[in-house]
């Protein structure tokens, strides 16, 4: 099986949406084209309320991803985990798909024999380290985020260096909502490493509202543009891919 490009949108918020479209009808856009959207709900002393939690389940849910609440202090490890759990669940999935196609009937990687199914999960482990990996990072910069944004930032950090020991290709970009004049605004552009975020974080300045719904429609129409950009200029998408880096 060919190795091919897994996309995911990683969003990271401690709150509720309330402005803008319904953010699970945006993650399930996404997911139609292609793109894993995980949340990590973040929490201090505190909980996040019913509906916060609620809407998290709903967005990954919508997404095909992941969701996990944890608590500041754990957030690093967490956003590696997650991130390496959607990428074994996507590749799982298009494994399951080769399956009904090759036997003909509804057939999982938990329905083979089990030394079968332990050469297919090994071809999923590895297809997981050598795959090239985009994920478009969206981070809730709300009034009550701002003692949590530190962490954020040191956690994306560990994210980079711990993916970048893997033998595939790893992009990441970081957009960031409420933005200063729009309801997002573009941190970061696609690279390999989030080191610059040091300088970038410190000048953040936390807003009120929560635009969930507007962010993850931007991250699509990012993705989107840059699909369109490889078409033009290339009928090979990966070939395209490899000369952009």
């Amino acid at each position: 099986m060919k190795p091919s490009t897994l996309r995911q949108i990683l969003l990271i918020t401690d709150g509720c949406s309330n402005q803008g479209p319904d953010p699970a009808a945006m993650a399930a856009l996404a997911r139609e084209q292609g793109i894993t959207v995980n949340v990590i709900g973040v929490v201090e002393n505190d909980s996040i309320d019913e509906q916060g939690m609620q809407e998290i389940e709903a967005i990954a849910a919508a997404g095909g991803g992941v969701s996990q609440v944890v608590y500041s202090q754990s957030l690093s490890q967490t956003v590696q985990m997650v991130t390496r759990k959607a990428m074994t669940t996507t590749i799982q999935g298009v494994v399951n798909n080769e399956l009904k196609q090759i036997l003909g009937r509804d057939v999982t990687i938990e329905d083979l024999p089990p030394e079968k199914r332990g050469e297919v999960i090994e071809v999923v482990d590895e297809l997981s380290e050598v795959s090239a990996l985009e994920v478009l990072i969206l981070v809730d910069t709300s009034a009550s985020m701002k003692h949590k944004l530190p962490t954020v930032k040191e956690s994306l950090i560990d994210l980079s260096i711990s993916l970048n020991a893997r033998m595939g290709e790893n992009r990441f970009s970081v957009f960031l909502f409420p933005g200063k004049k729009n309801d997002v605004e573009k941190m970061l552009d696609w690279t390999p490493k989030l080191d610059s975020l040091t300088k970038v974080f410190t000048k953040l300045t936390p807003r009120g509202i929560t635009p969930t719904g507007p962010a993850l429609s931007e991250a699509l129409q990012y993705f989107g543009k840059k699909r369109s950009l490889r078409r033009l200029l290339a009928n090979d998408e990966e070939s395209f891919y490899e000369d952009s880096m």
